[in-house]
């Protein structure tokens, strides 16, 4: 797609209030491939005064009508499929098949989730002698990251217009041109002006205009945990809510009864998948002791055929952090039994596939995100270990446990201290919540949950 040299606001591109621009860079080839205004706090302040003007008219809608919107957008989407899978590929770096299945089909099936759910929600409720009623919140605004560009857009704003809030979208400045092509969709579905406003820009000043504006009713955030504890901060002043999706260290324990095999496999894949680039992948690999050995010998094999497989990571900061991390894991000695520091490729921002055996859990490697393809393999000496080492980290975002028996798989998830488990490869399921423990953020996405974080509550008594 053509980049738009402006802000979506009121229902048109309007051009921004500075000059400055953000080059867009595919990272495979380090090329250019558009510019897009670096949004002020000017053209927050308009898009924020844009929605504020437009939510009285959307919250009165009828749940019906905001529904049949929210269908006339997944239909959309749905036609422009092929487009956003390769914007996504353009500006990610992710490889096209995997644009095509999970960038741009994930979020269709959201938006569809939300057009039924606008639809069946029971905004009213009888209590006794009291009608509650649940109601917008009022103006959101939406911070989203580069890793799942679209999904992660479509997770905030398709629940925020089912609720009747309306919204104000600040994109990472990575992967902005496919927040463009969201914005040109909602124009086409035929949502009413205000109700959804675009404004590209960099973090630190339009992201955080937006999350300080006193206009703005609730800040849902998806990104690093220090940013997220800074809007935290800053909505507390305000007493304002939010929504925090945050960082993540999962664990995969394998269980000794487990399928090792299979759960080696999958638990590899995971940690692969769009380069490593998933707040909740799967990044420390639990294993019996009887079976460590077997599992990282199945683990290098299975990670040395993603080497030609995966894609670049978004650009040179970000391929840097993650070869520190790698020669971290050597410092402190982990042994290498996959990939390494060296760049694999010439051009563009690529890291080999790594795993990491002989990681003890107080590893820097064992403990802080790394947002790369590493994942780091530790040996347990029975269930309780494994529980502690899983449970061992600040983060609480996914896990999975494998084993032979799915109820003794159960009960050991329900003892780990993180939002979302997987129970013998699970598949994901986009109605269900997803979000974290501890500091892996607060509040849910997606399905009920994520709808109800965009509406507050009235009773009446009667």
């Amino acid at each position: 797609m053509k980049a738009h040299d402006g802000m979506y606001i009121d229902g048109a591109w309007r051009p921004a209030a500075g000059r400055d621009a953000i080059e867009v860079v595919n990272p495979a080839d380090e090329q250019v491939i558009g510019t897009v205004p670096a949004g002020t706090a000017e053209d927050v302040d308009t898009a924020v005064r844009a929605a504020r003007a437009a939510f009285h008219a959307w919250a009165a809608t009828p749940p019906a009508e905001r529904a049949a919107r929210l269908a006339a957008l997944r239909d959309v989407l749905t036609a422009r499929k092929d487009e956003i899978a390769e914007t996504v590929t353009a500006e990610l770096g992710s490889p096209l098949q995997f644009s095509q299945a999970v960038h741009a089909g994930v979020p269709i099936a959201v938006a569809a989730s939300y057009a039924d759910l606008a639809a069946t929600y029971a905004f009213e409720e009888k209590v006794g002698n009291s009608v509650v009623h649940h109601e917008p919140v009022g103006v959101v605004g939406a911070i989203t990251p580069w890793n799942y560009p679209l999904h992660q857009i479509v997770a905030k704003v398709a629940p925020a217009l089912a609720a009747g809030c309306t919204v104000v979208l600040k994109p990472a400045e990575d992967t902005p041109l496919t927040a463009q092509l969201f914005a040109e969709a909602v124009d086409e579905a035929g949502i009413p002006a205000g109700v959804f406003n675009l404004v590209t820009g960099f973090g630190p000043v339009a992201g955080q205009a937006l999350a300080e504006h006193p206009d703005v009713d609730l800040v849902s955030f998806t990104g690093s945990t220090a940013v997220g504890r800074q809007i935290g901060a800053s909505a507390g002043a305000a007493v304002k809510k939010v929504a925090l999706e945050l960082g993540g260290k999962s664990a995969n324990v394998i269980l000794p009864s487990a399928d090792l095999a299979k759960a080696v496999a999958v638990g590899v894949a995971n940690v692969m998948s769009n380069s490593g680039q998933t707040c909740s992948a799967w990044t420390r690999m639990l294993v019996h002791g009887d079976q460590y050995d077997e599992a990282v010998e199945l683990a290098a094999t299975a990670a040395a055929k993603y080497g030609d497989r995966i894609g670049p990571v978004v650009n040179a900061r970000q391929q840097a952090r993650v070869r520190g991390y790698i020669e971290k894991g050597l410092a402190e000695g982990a042994r290498l039994v996959a990939g390494g520091p060296e760049a694999p490729r010439e051009q563009g921002y690529y890291v080999s596939p790594t795993v990491f055996a002989d990681v003890t859990p107080g590893m820097t490697i064992a403990q802080e995100e790394i947002f790369g393809p590493v994942l780091s393999i530790l040996r347990y000496e029975d269930e309780e270990d494994a529980l502690r080492i899983a449970n061992g980290t600040v983060y609480g975002l996914a896990g999975a446990v494998w084993a032979g028996d799915e109820a003794e798989a159960v009960a050991f998830a329900r003892r780990m201290d993180t939002g979302q488990v997987d129970i013998n490869g699970g598949r994901f399921n986009p109605r269900a919540p997803f979000g974290g423990y501890k500091q892996s953020g607060v509040g849910r996405e997606l399905g009920a949950h994520g709808l109800a974080e965009y509406l507050q509550t009235k009773s009446l008594q009667f």
